[in-house]
């Protein structure tokens, strides 16, 4: 049981991310600090109503996780007319004005961003969506849209579709996609045990997921078209840990003979390459260094940690240990220099142990905690490196977890009454 326990718990892991910079900085050079913005709802009518507190808040709470915006929580009825003087004896710097109206099944949007500094409407813009409930991805566009204004760093992540898997009952789990709040979810599929998604390419329009039937299988399945395609099965497991950036390539777990190892799977032709053969556990690879080698975790040190060798796979002398902090680092993410891994941190036998994430530099001796207590699970950096995606179990229920890492902001989105079984975003 333990070493079903760890191979699951292993597999996942990667993407990209962090800087030891303050991204802040320029945006406070240019305002002389964060720049003040209020979030008003001006729409009147019942039907613009509906919608328009929920857009309102979540617009503010967006600009909030950005960290380039002090967000006024001041209530005010907006006027019908805008007066610029008002806001600057306020000593706002922006005014974001927003009106949602349903429109059908759809919702449309339209927002009006003052510049109380330069005196003018800076710009305004209409946003449509054919799905009024998916109005999460829709505000963190008009985020997006403001942050760009104050040319602020890329917050292009927000945007991002969270996929996972979470346990229904005993023997079954559901996967289903949602914004990074949680807010909007859809479920995708249901029926027995379906686990560890992994965006298939970077429009995320398609995941490969791993199903077990009479064994482990893994699955491609086309949110467009609906489609599920059957991949390849394999005996013990098998898990997509990676893809390559041009989608032709997986990382793959898998355990046909007992032991599991990292095997590059092409997805074109079908065949696979076995990339390591060390007689224990190996899971969990991951792409780094512009897919020249891979990352991977294994307990050939006697405990789980984080290793690497070439893409052309292991020989003698050519794996190379990655973090020397921990006893027990048993999932791992890599961005640049960059390395964020989970580590255990309690032995307790029949209590849940603490698992915590660290972030190291493999060009130093730098070592940084971003969580202090918990069971923090999976870590996976963002596109720009700025951002790290974490699961977080508390109880009998998950939560995902977003660390700004330049910005000393930890927040958590739980999925309440159920347990993530592995995301990816």
């Amino acid at each position: 049981m333990k070493r079903i326990f760890f191979l699951l718990m292993c597999c996942m892991g990667m993407a990209f991310g962090a800087q030891d910079i303050d991204a802040t900085l320029e945006v406070v050079k240019k305002f002389g600090s964060l720049p003040k913005i209020i979030v008003q709802d001006i729409g009147k009518e019942y039907s613009q109503k509906e919608f328009g507190l929920k857009v309102s808040k979540m617009l503010a709470a967006d600009l909030k996780v950005t960290g380039h915006f002090a967000v006024s929580e001041e209530a005010q009825t907006p006027a019908l007319v805008f007066n610029i003087d008002e806001y600057r004896q306020l000593k706002m710097d922006l005014v974001a004005r927003i009106k949602a109206e349903r429109k059908n099944n759809g919702l449309l949007v339209s927002l009006q961003l003052y510049d109380i500094n330069a005196g003018n409407l800076a710009f305004s813009k209409e946003y449509t969506l054919n799905e009024a409930d998916a109005y999460p991805f829709l505000v963190h566009k008009v985020a997006i849209d403001i942050n760009d204004y104050i040319k602020a760093p890329k917050v292009d992540w927000l945007t991002r579709k969270v996929i996972l898997a979470y346990y229904t009952t005993p023997g079954e789990s559901e996967i289903l996609y949602a914004d990074y709040t949680l807010t909007y979810k859809k479920r995708i599929l249901q029926g027995g045990l379906n686990i560890f998604p992994k965006w298939a390419n970077e429009e995320q329009s398609v995941f490969y997921y791993t199903k077990y039937l009479d064994k482990p299988t893994l699955f491609r399945y086309d949110l467009q078209t609906q489609t599920n395609t059957k991949m390849l099965s394999s005996n013990g497991m098998l898990v997509a840990s990676d893809v390559s950036k041009d989608g032709s390539k997986l990382l793959l777990t898998m355990a046909p003979n007992e032991q599991s190892d990292i095997y590059l799977y092409d997805v074109a032709s079908g065949k696979t390459n076995r990339l390591t053969h060390y007689n224990g556990i190996d899971v969990s690879g991951n792409f780094i260094e512009n897919e020249k080698r891979v990352m991977f975790i294994s307990d050939r040190l006697g405990y789980p940690n984080v290793f690497a060798i070439p893409i052309s796979g292991e020989s003698s002398g050519n794996v190379e240990q990655m973090v020397f902090h921990g006893r027990n680092n048993n999932a791992a993410s890599a961005y640049g220099n960059y390395i964020v891994y989970s580590s255990r941190e309690t032995s307790e036998e029949f209590n849940r142990n603490t698992f915590n994430l660290y972030l190291i530099s493999t060009q130093s001796d730098f070592i940084r905690r971003l969580s202090a207590n918990g069971v923090n699970q999976l870590p996976r950096f963002s596109n720009d490196g700025e951002t790290i995606m974490y699961i977080k179990h508390e109880g009998n229920q998950s939560a995902l977890g977003i660390i700004r890492l330049n910005y000393n902001k930890t927040l958590l989105f739980p999925l309440k009454g159920n347990v993530i079984q592995s995301m990816d975003w």
